[in-house]
C-alpha cells in the first residue's frame, strides 16, 4: 500500500483535474465550476477527489453551501492559473496563426468609446484582412501570460512598465454644449461657473485621482470655494461628456478624448486660456510574444500615426525621455 500511494504521489498529474481544481477555486462553489466546463457536478467531485488523492492532501475545506482552499490549495492554485493561461493562450496563437490575421488589445471602456473606436472604422477599411478584438476592462491584464497583443493604458511616466511608448499626455479643461453656452449666462472668467451644473466622476476624490476634479481646478484657478448650481457625477467619462453634449452641464474633461468633438463643434472650451496639466499621458505596451508579428506591428504603426495627429490637435509636446520605439 505505501509502494502504491507513493507512485500515485510521484506520476505527473492529470491536466483535466487541473482545470477542474482552477475553476472551482476560482468559483469556491462545485455547481459554477460544472457549469463553467460543461460537466455534472459529481464528475467535477471526483477529479477534485482524485487530485487530492494524487497530491496527498485535501485542497478544499467543505462547508455545507460552500467550499474554501485549504493552504495547500492555495499554494497549488498559484502555480496552476498562470500555467493555464500560458497554455490557453499558446493554442490561441496557434490557432490565429492558421486562419485568418487578428490583433487583440486591451484598453480601459473610456479610451476605447471616446478615443479608439471612432477611428477603428479607417484601419479596418485599410485592412480589410485584418480581426481587431477590443478586451474593455479597467484593470490592468498582464500581456505577459494573456493572450492579448497590446495594451493601451493611462497613467504617470513613472507607473509604466520599461519599454511603453507614450501617445500623447493630456490637459484638462472646462468644455460646454454650443445651446447650453448660449443660452445662459455669459461664461467668460472662473466665477461664472457658479451659474452651471457641474459635471465629474463620482470617485474623482479618491487620492489617486484627485487631479481630475473640479475642486482641484478652481483652486488653481483662485476660485476654490465656489459651488456650482448643481453636482452631477458619472462612473465613466464618456458618460460624463455625453450628459455635456446633452447640455446638461459644463464637464472637466479630459482633453485627447474630446478634441473631435471641440473641432467638430459638439463642444465649446468657454475658457481655452485656463487649460490645466494633467500628470498622466496614454501609452501603447506591446505584449512580448505578439512584437514581432507583422499584423501587430502595422496595427501599433497606424496607433502612432493616429497618436501623433491627437499630439498636433491638443497642442502636446512629449518628453523625448519618455518616448521609446516599436523596433
Amino acid at each position: 500500500m505505501q509502494h502504491s500511494q507513493t507512485h500515485l504521489r510521484s506520476r505527473p498529474i492529470s491536466a483535466g483535474q487541473l482545470r477542474a481544481f482552477e475553476a472551482v477555486a476560482r468559483h469556491l462553489n462545485f455547481r459554477a465550476a460544472s457549469e463553467e466546463l460543461a460537466l455534472t457536478q459529481s464528475a467535477v467531485s471526483r477529479q477534485i477527489q482524485g487530485l487530492e488523492e494524487e497530491v496527498g492532501l485535501s485542497l478544499f475545506h467543505r462547508h455545507t453551501r460552500s467550499v474554501e482552499l485549504t493552504g495547500a490549495g492555495g499554494i497549488l492554485l498559484r502555480a496552476v492559473s498562470p500555467s493555464l493561461e500560458r497554455i490557453d493562450g499558446a493554442v490561441r496563437q496557434i490557432r490565429q496563426s492558421t486562419g485568418r490575421k487578428s490583433v487583440s488589445l486591451t484598453t480601459f471602456a473610456s479610451f476605447a468609446s471616446m478615443w479608439l473606436i471612432p477611428r477603428l472604422e479607417a484601419f479596418q477599411r485599410d485592412n480589410p484582412d485584418m480581426d481587431i478584438r477590443i478586451d474593455a476592462s479597467d484593470n490592468a491584464i498582464d500581456l505577459d501570460t494573456s493572450d492579448l497583443d497590446v495594451a493601451l493604458r493611462y497613467g504617470p511616466a513613472a507607473r509604466m512598465a520599461p519599454g511603453a511608448i507614450r501617445l500623447f499626455g493630456e490637459q484638462l479643461t472646462p468644455v460646454i454644449s454650443p445651446w447650453l453656452l448660449k443660452s445662459s449666462p455669459r461664461l467668460k472668467k472662473p466665477e461664472d461657473l457658479v451659474h452651471f451644473a457641474l459635471i465629474e466622476a463620482g470617485d474623482s476624490h479618491a487620492t489617486h485621482m484627485e487631479w481630475l476634479t473640479w475642486r482641484r481646478w478652481l483652486q488653481v484657478h483662485g476660485t476654490p470655494k465656489l459651488e456650482g448650481k448643481r453636482w452631477l457625477y458619472f462612473n465613466y467619462a464618456y458618460q460624463m461628456v455625453q450628459a455635456a453634449l446633452t447640455g446638461q452641464g459644463i464637464v472637466l474633461a479630459r482633453l485627447p478624448l474630446i478634441a473631435e468633438s471641440l473641432a467638430s463643434g459638439d463642444l465649446i472650451e468657454p475658457l481655452p486660456k485656463l487649460r490645466l496639466e494633467s500628470p498622466m499621458a496614454y501609452w501603447l505596451v506591446v505584449g512580448p510574444r505578439s512584437a514581432g508579428r507583422p499584423e501587430v506591428k502595422a496595427f501599433c504603426d497606424w496607433l502612432l500615426v493616429q497618436s501623433a495627429l491627437t499630439r498636433e490637435a491638443i497642442g502636446d509636446v512629449p518628453d523625448p525621455d519618455t518616448v521609446d520605439n516599436l523596433d
